[in-house]
């Protein structure tokens, strides 16, 4: 403490305190250590340089391993989240494929046929593109002549 501290804590002039005696005075001296030359030791800085390449070295490996570390962390949240994508799109499909095996049912298009008004073709109505020819030995020409429809016989 300086002895401005000191005299902030002294009782007025006049009290008794528990300071006894003779008071404390400091007096502050000038030093000039601007002739002082540091010499340096050789050896002290060899071993500073091996200190500091060691730590440099211990630096890297840490810190090597926490990005190591840190990226399989990152890598794994990334798998579970296409893992959690796949079951979501896997999940979807199976909707999906339902839903049209629902659609494409024979039964619910006759009856949405039906309730449009559409009715069942008549013998003779229906000509198959894939049913071969009349005589199987001729070759059949595809032709760009607009389809007739044969009335129902």
């Amino acid at each position: 403490m300086r002895s401005a501290d000191f005299a902030a804590e002294r009782p007025a002039a006049g009290r008794r305190s528990f300071w006894t005696g003779t008071p404390e005075i400091y007096f502050s001296k000038a030093i000039d250590n601007s002739r002082l030359v540091k010499v340096e030791d050789p050896r002290r800085n060899r071993e500073m340089k091996q200190f500091g390449t060691a730590l440099a070295f211990l630096f890297l490996l840490v810190f090597t391993y926490a990005w190591q570390h840190f990226k399989a962390i990152e890598y794994g949240y990334q798998i579970e989240s296409a893992k959690r994508e796949l079951s979501d799109k896997t999940e979807m499909n199976h909707a999906l494929r339902l839903e049209d095996a629902s659609l494409r049912d024979p039964e619910r298009i006759d009856l949405l046929a039906r309730r449009m008004g559409l009715v069942p073709p008549e013998p003779g109505q229906v000509i198959r593109m894939d049913a071969p020819p009349l005589d199987a030995q001729t070759p059949v020409m595809a032709s760009a002549v607009p389809i007739t429809v044969i009335p129902g016989q």
